[in-house]
């Protein structure tokens, strides 16, 4: 069995050993632009991470593509690049899901118990008592409910805090009310009051938080974005939270990473940023799942996680 790898980590000798140690029969061959001899290597299989088109333009050879990582906008691009019926196939989770959580569960509590206001008394010497919110009343709404948007839904539960979810087709999970579609967007919106963006980025969800999309949310809600940078009309943002509609927000992601010196989101005090850093690809989850699924597809097995190319994810 042959094996093409590619990421542009730095890492890649930690990710071959690891592959190594769980499938001594397959051969690894590490892919590079530019390297003829590794182009021309026919391959069953292609473990990749945000490949260059040329690593996959023409090739007839591929069994399967796994993805390293749950999304797969950045492969999907590629269009017609990518090998035509060849299952794409990404991590299930890996890892992300128990992270994820971890990041929008402080990122929401931390508006909640109103962290942020007490970090600028602090910055002025004030001692001052705010009143906290109101649990009851502290919607949380995620849009898009997938592996990673359920671990997250999971983990505000524990929180009792009342949880919502939009998502493109109905859903129904215990404990959280659902919404879906256009027609359903509206009201999930209007009864939120900390949104949070777990959705892939797809043609259709390009920009969705717009200042169409965001104006809709109650006067002082708060926007968390741990999808793609993609999902945010950045400009329409920073408007709505000058004008006071937006409290602030929490981002991961930007369109542009890293994210420019003069950007203005740097200078706005209400907006939290962090280095994509909410959820990575763990190398100890990551490759046992893949070689198990690798070994399903050898056997003539289904396996989870195979890209709807259409849909986008």
């Amino acid at each position: 069995m042959r094996i093409i790898f590619y990421s542009p980590d730095n890492h890649i000798q930690a990710w071959l050993d690891g592959f190594t140690a769980l499938m001594p029969e397959a051969q690894l061959h590490v892919w590079r632009e530019g390297d003829e001899r590794a182009a021309a290597i026919a391959a069953d299989y292609a473990i990749l991470w945000r490949p260059p088109a040329a690593l996959l333009q023409g090739r007839s050879d591929l069994k399967a593509i796994f993805n390293l990582g749950a999304g797969v906008d950045a492969i999907l691009k590629l269009g017609s690049a990518l090998p035509a019926n060849v299952p794409i196939i990404r991590l299930d989770d890996a890892g992300m899901g128990v992270q994820m959580a971890e990041y929008v569960s402080h990122a929401v509590l931390r508006y909640m118990r109103r962290f942020d206001e007490y970090e600028l008394q602090r910055s002025s010497k004030q001692w001052q008592f705010l009143p906290p919110h109101e649990k009851q009343d502290f919607t949380v709404g995620i849009l898009g409910i997938g592996v990673l948007g359920k671990r997250i839904a999971a983990a505000l539960a524990q929180f009792e805090l009342p949880v919502r979810s939009w998502s493109r087709n109905p859903k129904s999970l215990p404990g959280i009310t659902c919404f879906d579609g256009t027609d359903g967007l509206d009201q999930f919106l209007s009864g939120t009051r900390v949104l949070v963006c777990a959705l892939p980025l797809t043609s259709d969800t390009e920009n969705i938080l717009d200042r169409a999309t965001l104006s809709k949310l109650p006067r002082g809600a708060y926007l968390i974005n741990v999808a793609r940078g993609g999902h945010l009309a950045e400009a329409e943002l920073l408007a709505l939270i000058r004008s006071g509609h937006i409290a602030g927000a929490t981002l991961d992601v930007f369109r542009h990473e890293p994210l420019p010196q003069q950007h203005p989101f740097w200078d706005e005090p209400r907006i939290t940023i962090t280095p994509h850093m909410a959820a990575t690809t763990l190398r100890n989850d990551s490759i046992p799942q893949i070689v198990g699924k690798i070994r399903a597809l050898e056997r003539g097995e289904a396996v989870a996680g195979v890209v709807d190319r259409d849909a986008g994810y």
